[in-house]
């Protein structure tokens, strides 16, 4: 679907209402990142923020809660002025899914001096009842802009009733679709590399970019996500969202400007440029019992209780069908069990077209530019340099890196959670580090493509051990184009 240009809405919120405001992620990343920007004092005086969710609490009980939560979850050094923060919290209890709850909710919230932020942090179902609630209770009005918390559905059709439900209360300028991947410093530094620096953007094309590689890993298994996860897969839960995006990051076009309008559009372009993937281009896994940092871990199957085709690692071989990129494969690698948490880009530069230095015995390795999300942020460059010495018995080279960890960078500066800056741009109106409907709708267009051909093909998930780098099979999809995956 086209997209008309739009900017957003303008007005800074004075109340920010919290669908599901006890559950997981309220805990470990809203509250405490909410907490964190007033502590920088980077949040109006006059913001109020409003948890809801099934149970039953006052207003005192809540911000027990929230202080129990900061007090787990968030760096002493950065709980200054807890107790103001607290103070800026009421709850109210709902039941989403009838309409009963609604005017009451609607008064805890009262009349905004300047606007209202939604964030739904909820099941997907309770989405459109939710919808039809706040409407039934006038929280939806001119002044009310409304924030998405992924899985925005299972597959393209699902996705587009979710987003017709929203659609429906909401013009897309007052939508904004949360991926905390762009939240992350070093995704938003992706942007400040390219097109900041004169140095990459003329040779960020096919003509002198082998491949791209992106990797996340993770050690842990379901934990608590048993129900959902496996009914979603590697695929879905992590390809479809922050994989994507990331690739749109790298290949993307330069933007005109920076602002939500310019941005979004040359990533869509990306997503809509996606060849659709061919047989033998994809591998799937599961992992078996292993062991992740020297502790026995079980197997999924172990983990579930119960035997499932659900993937747990995938590996993909992507193209992006444009002058830029034409010719040049994209890597991508996820899964659970993996031996080590990370998540990383890896720009693979062409190799020198002559080397002077081979006949002196020389050997000669590519650049490559490694730019690490999670745990650690930072950007490596390898370049080759001339090993000390006389050289009587010829040049020796060696890739030397080039390291720029940021919290070493800019000292002084904290390490934000990745909400801080997408809660206070949802705050503040700014949709540039959000998902636009016509991206969601290109992303899950390409995925489906891909579970449709498992499915035409029968594929089922190959084993791995926990504690490996997956499947043999995910090593040979890229050792047979010559390429090494970065470990």
């Amino acid at each position: 679907m086209d997209v008309p240009s739009m900017t957003g809405d303008c007005f800074t919120a004075d109340r920010l209402l919290l669908f599901g405001a006890t559950g997981d992620l309220a805990q470990r990343m809203l509250l405490p990142s909410l907490c964190a920007l007033d502590a920088d004092e980077l949040m109006h005086d006059d913001l109020r923020i409003i948890g809801t969710a099934r149970s039953e609490m006052s207003d005192q009980e809540f911000r027990n809660f929230a202080r129990e939560a900061l007090e787990k979850y968030l760096p002493a050094d950065r709980r200054g002025g807890m107790a103001d923060f607290l103070n800026r919290l009421s709850y109210q209890q709902l039941d989403a899914t009838t309409l009963d709850g609604y005017k009451a909710l609607a008064e805890k919230v009262g009349e905004p001096k300047h606007g209202l932020a939604i964030f739904l942090s909820t099941a997907p179902s309770l989405f459109e009842p939710t919808i039809r609630g706040l409407q039934h209770a006038g929280l939806d009005g001119a002044n009310v802009r409304m924030c998405l918390e992924k899985p925005l559905g299972t597959d393209l059709a699902s996705s587009c009733e979710i987003n017709d439900a929203v659609a429906s209360a909401f013009p897309e300028d007052r939508i904004f679709r949360i991926d905390h991947y762009l939240g992350k410093e070093t995704v938003q530094n992706l942007l400040a590399l390219r097109f900041a620096n004169l140095m990459f953007e003329p040779i960020w094309n096919a003509a002198h970019i082998d491949h791209v590689q992106i990797t996340v890993a993770e050690t842990v298994g379901l934990e608590s996500r048993v129900g959902y996860y496996d009914d979603s897969g590697a695929l879905r839960d992590m390809v479809q969202n922050h994989m994507l995006q990331l690739l749109a990051l790298v290949a993307m076009e330069p933007p005109g400007h920076f602002d939500a309008t310019a941005v979004r559009d040359e990533k869509v372009k990306v997503l809509r440029a996606l060849r659709q993937v061919e047989k033998g281009e994809t591998v799937t896994g599961q992992y078996r019992a292993g062991a992740i940092g020297g502790q026995a871990v079980p197997g999924y199957d172990d983990e579930l209780g119960k035997d499932s085709d659900t993937e747990t690692f995938v590996a993909i071989k992507a193209h992006v069908d444009n002058w830029r990129w034409k010719g040049v494969p994209f890597y991508l690698r996820t899964g659970k069990r993996l031996p080590e948490r990370v998540t990383e880009i890896v720009v693979q530069f062409r190799c020198v077209p002559h080397s002077i230095f081979a006949g002196k015995g020389a050997t000669m390795q590519p650049n490559r530019l490694v730019i690490g999300i999670q745990p650690e942020e930072n950007i490596t460059l390898s370049l080759m340099a001339k090993v000390p010495g006389l050289d009587r018995e010829g040049i020796r080279l060696r890739q030397v890196p080039l390291n720029i960890a940021m919290p070493d960078a800019f000292v002084g500066q904290h390490r934000r959670i990745a909400y801080e800056r997408l809660l206070l741009d949802l705050i503040e109106g700014d949709q540039t580090l959000f998902v636009r409907r016509d991206e969601v709708e290109a992303q899950w267009h390409w995925i489906d493509a891909i579970r449709e051909g498992w499915h035409t093909q029968n594929l089922k998930p190959k084993t791995y051990t926990a504690g490996s780098w997956g499947p043999s099979a995910a090593i040979a999809l890229a050792e047979r184009d010559g390429v090494s995956w970065h470990e």
